[in-house]
């Protein structure tokens, strides 16, 4: 592997990729290129190191080292065993792979997936007489298998766990949002740690922490506790720690408040528990109350949400929405506010013309990320046509 000059895909959601591309061209990257949910890019390995501990929007991060044709499973299997894997991977060590697969030739990732494993193992059976064991839950190597029609590509892994597991998690509600989708939508609305910051429905915190992190500019990773690439035989762990210096010697001072308002009290003490893991307690203010019968209280004031579903609490869709835009219009003059819904009718009932729609994807569920901006005086709120 040329360590000075890596091919680098970045992972991540859809309508997320220009916020990446953004934050890969800051750190550093080389030849920025956006996909399709990804980012590729070029850089050396304390480049890699770099993004890995720093990049909010990335998913996970490969280093694409294989790559060739195959119209069925015999020539699949044949090509596999021609690679080096003692170069990847040494025969003490643990793997796993997880896989994408498009094609009409392979249809089953299950099936793709075994028949990596087995060409691996079979390679280093016949060349060391011993075989590295597969485990799938916590791997010292992970390899990406991506076959696009016949193309198939074999990368490493140099991420492991998903980038969004930062680790300050401790609890989670019934439909968390994730934080790297949190870490997303705050850098769209704009937020850049100058003024105040309130999440309304703040469930268990996410979009609270990942805001003050942006705030303080704290590496994305600083709470994780362990990368794949740590496990790589060319891992410098010298220039992995002095990396890590650098970045968390930029951290800076926030003066702003961030705030998050909820009705539900197990939700508050989640957030809670999140907030104090994240060790936030002095920039995050979590309290009990209905964003309903709120009032502004920090100036100036970016608000941030993502409204709760029936999983958490039962709601009227369209009573429930028009709260909001009541509470918006009576309550909250000069802010702006952006709020994620996957029911797209229900938020016409707000009674507001967005001024900024971006389609985004929670989990599985398509939404629009909707950009509110509401004004006093001689500039009235912008009412919704009616249709």
């Amino acid at each position: 592997m040329d360590t000075e000059n890596l091919k680098i895909q970045i992972k991540t959601f859809f309508g997320l990729e220009q916020i990446l591309a953004e934050e890969i061209k800051k750190l550093g990257g080389k030849n920025v290129e956006m996909k399709n949910r990804a980012v590729n890019c070029e850089g050396d390995l304390g480049f890699l190191y770099k993004i890995n501990y720093s990049a909010r929007t990335a998913l996970k991060i490969l280093i694409p080292v294989f790559e060739f044709k195959a119209f069925n499973q015999h020539q699949f299997y044949s090509k596999l065993s021609t690679i080096a894997w003692e170069d990847y991977l040494n025969v003490d060590q643990s793997f796993a792979i997880d896989s994408t697969v498009n094609s009409e030739t392979f249809k089953h990732s299950q099936f793709v997936t075994l028949k990596m494993k087995d060409a691996i193992v079979d390679y280093f059976q016949d060349k060391f007489k011993r075989r590295p064991n597969v485990e799938t839950r916590n791997p010292d190597i992970k390899f990406h298998l991506h076959i696009d029609r016949e193309l198939v590509t074999v990368s490493l892994d140099s991420s492991g766990d998903p980038l969004f597991k930062r680790g300050y998690r401790k609890e989670q509600g019934e439909a968390p949002i994730n934080e790297v989708l949190a870490s997303g939508m705050l850098q769209l609305a704009g937020w850049d740690g100058k003024g105040n910051f309130l999440d309304p429905m703040c469930g268990s915190g996410t979009l609270l922490v990942e805001a003050a992190m942006i705030a303080m500019d704290l590496p994305a990773q600083i709470f994780r506790r362990g990368f794949a690439f740590q496990n790589w035989s060319n891992y410098d762990a010298d220039l992995f720690a002095k990396i890590k210096e650098v970045r968390v010697n930029r951290v800076k001072e926030f003066t702003g408040k961030i705030v998050g308002y909820d009705i539900d009290a197990r939700m508050l003490n989640a957030a809670r528990i999140n907030v104090e893991a994240a060790e936030m307690e002095d920039v995050i203010e979590v309290k009990k109350q209905n964003f309903f019968e709120s009032k502004k209280e920090l100036f100036p004031l970016l608000m941030v949400f993502n409204p709760p579903y029936d999983e958490r609490i039962s709601i009227n869709d369209d009573d429930f929405y028009k709260k909001i835009g009541d509470t918006f219009k009576t309550n909250y003059p000069n802010t702006l506010a952006w709020l994620i819904s996957s029911d797209l009718e229900a938020v016409k009932k707000i009674g507001l013309r967005p001024s900024r729609k971006i389609k985004l994807f929670n989990g599985k569920l398509e939404t629009r990320f909707l950009q509110y901006e509401m004004y006093e005086g001689t500039k009235k709120v912008h009412k919704i046509e009616k249709e």
